[in-house]
C-alpha cells in the first residue's frame, strides 16, 4: 500500500485540524482492558457518587489519547513521529461528554526537525478538558 508522508512543506503556521469523539462505557472499558487502570473513579458508580464528581468519569489518558490519533492521521498525518506532550487536565470527563480534540501549529522548524503544536481538548459545553503542547518531528529517509 503506497502512503503521501507529510513533508515540512505540507505544512504552516496556524493550520488546524480537530478530531471529535464521543465517550462510551465501551471506550472506558476497552481502556481498561488495555491498561488495567481499575481505579473506582472510573468503574465504581457507588464510590464515584460520594466525590466531589459526583460520577464516573473517564480516564484522563483516555481522553488525551485523540492527540495520537490527531498526530498519526491528521496533523502532521502520515509520517509524524511524536517526540513528547504536556497535559493539564482542567475538568474531567464524563460518560457521554462529546469531545472536540484540536491541534494548532505554533512553529515549524525544519533544521531541527521539530513541530511544535497547541493541543487542548473541549467538551460539549466548549469548555477546555485538557490542554497541553505537542512536538512532533517528520520520517525521514523512508522510501516505499
Amino acid at each position: 500500500m503506497s502512503y503521501h508522508l507529510t513533508s515540512f512543506d505540507d505544512l504552516k503556521v496556524g493550520q488546524k485540524a480537530f478530531l471529535r469523539k464521543t465517550i462510551t462505557e465501551a471506550d472506558l472499558s476497552h481502556f481498561i482492558a488495555i491498561t488495567g487502570d481499575q481505579n473506582p473513579l472510573h468503574v465504581d458508580e457507588r464510590f464515584a457518587e460520594q466525590t466531589f464528581f459526583g460520577q464516573k468519569i473517564a480516564h484522563g489518558m483516555l481522553s488525551a489519547s485523540l492527540f495520537s490519533t490527531l498526530v498519526g492521521m491528521h496533523l502532521p498525518g502520515i509520517g509524524a513521529i511524536f517526540k513528547s506532550q504536556t497535559l493539564n487536565f482542567l475538568r474531567p470527563v464524563f460518560i457521554g461528554d462529546n469531545l472536540c480534540a484540536w491541534f494548532e501549529i505554533i512553529a515549524i522548524d525544519p533544521e531541527a526537525e521539530i513541530i511544535e503544536i497547541r493541543s487542548w481538548i473541549e467538551n460539549q459545553d466548549k469548555q477546555i478538558v485538557i490542554e497541553g503542547k505537542t512536538v512532533v518531528s517528520l520520517l525521514r529517509g523512508f522510501s516505499q
